[in-house]
């Protein structure tokens, strides 16, 4: 259960000292052979507060069969992807555009925590994401626009490791009419440009963490195409697949009501604790084998008849 390691990471994002070493401090502590936890710090970018600085982690929880270690056992990144975990000297606490950072980090020290007890995954793990707390929040219907420290182009720079055979992408999707459930739902798999079928594997690795028939969302070819490029986009929950030709899918923590993602009091424990022990057995088998995000023959199909479509990563 990972109960307790969303308290833990919560209440670390909920302190007004956040940092990255903070939390870095808190998944070194298991002393799980092997684990490195990376913190790099970053300069905003404008229109943000250039003084400012967002840190990003990295974290490498090694398999027994892990291509770290020389192993065949393929690598599952979990990306938590956001703008910012807090919007001070607006909001007091954590907002609700932290989850997918909530929800990678906790994955990762229960993972870490496994690992520390002798139960380690097959296959590598990669958790990254990215720790800011002063951003700018610009009114915007249906709800107010969170600022973010980077680019997301930037972000794909620090959060995309080339190691990852498959991606797992987390963040909180409450502003939006699309969604309309309070939970957890997976998107189609991108890859290379494609826009692919829903993973069956995946599907049913849902329904076993939540108890409850599996709630998927919709993205249109745009949505999976750069950030900045003009277009509408339904958030930046598929900007990984743009920076890289693993499988990538969206995990988006869901509302059944608009919500903003600059709220604070509105991350929800549920769709926390289900999102977080999603990946953490998403992590066990993927490293197994036991869980795929494409039908590889379907794929080698696809591209032979219709050929590359990388352009729309462009």
């Amino acid at each position: 259960m990972s109960l307790r390691e969303i308290m833990e990471i919560c209440d670390l994002m909920d302190d007004p000292g956040l940092t990255g070493e903070r939390i870095a401090g808190l998944l070194r502590s298991p002393a799980a052979p092997g684990v490195r936890v990376d913190v790099e710090r970053v300069s905003y970018d404008e229109p943000e507060d250039t003084s400012r600085l967002c840190d990003f982690i990295k974290v490498t929880i090694p398999g027994t069969d892990g291509a770290s270690s020389g192993g065949d056992a393929p690598t599952l990144g979990l990306i938590g992807r956001l703008g910012a975990q807090q919007a001070q000297p607006e909001r007091i606490g954590f907002v609700s555009d932290a989850d997918g950072s909530i929800v990678v980090l906790a994955a990762a020290l229960r993972l870490i925590r496994l690992a520390a007890a002798g139960g380690q995954a097959d296959g590598d793990v990669v958790v990254t994401t990215h720790v800011a707390t002063h951003v700018s929040i610009t009114p915007r219907e249906p709800v107010d626009f969170m600022g973010t420290p980077l680019a997301s182009d930037v972000m794909n720079t620090h959060e995309v490791d080339t190691s990852m055979d498959a991606i797992l992408s987390f963040d909180t999707s409450k502003g939006n009419r699309l969604i309309n459930h309070r939970g957890v739902a997976i998107s189609p798999t991108a890859q290379s440009g494609y826009l692919l079928p829903v993973a069956n594997d995946l599907v049913t690795l849902l329904e076993y963490a939540t108890g409850e028939p599996a709630r998927t969302f919709p993205l249109a070819q745009q949505d999976i195409t750069p950030y900045d490029n003009g277009l509408r986009h339904f958030n930046s929950i598929m900007q990984p697949t743009v920076a890289t030709d693993a499988p990538v899918v969206g995990v988006a923590l869901t509302a059944k009501a608009v919500v903003p993602g600059s709220s604070t009091g509105a991350s929800y424990e549920t769709a926390l604790f289900d999102a977080t022990r999603f990946a953490v057995q998403a992590a066990k088998q993927f490293g197994r084998g036991e869980v795929s995000f494409v039908d590889s023959v379907e794929v080698a199909t696809l591209t032979e008849r219709y050929g590359p479509m990388d352009r729309f990563q462009q």
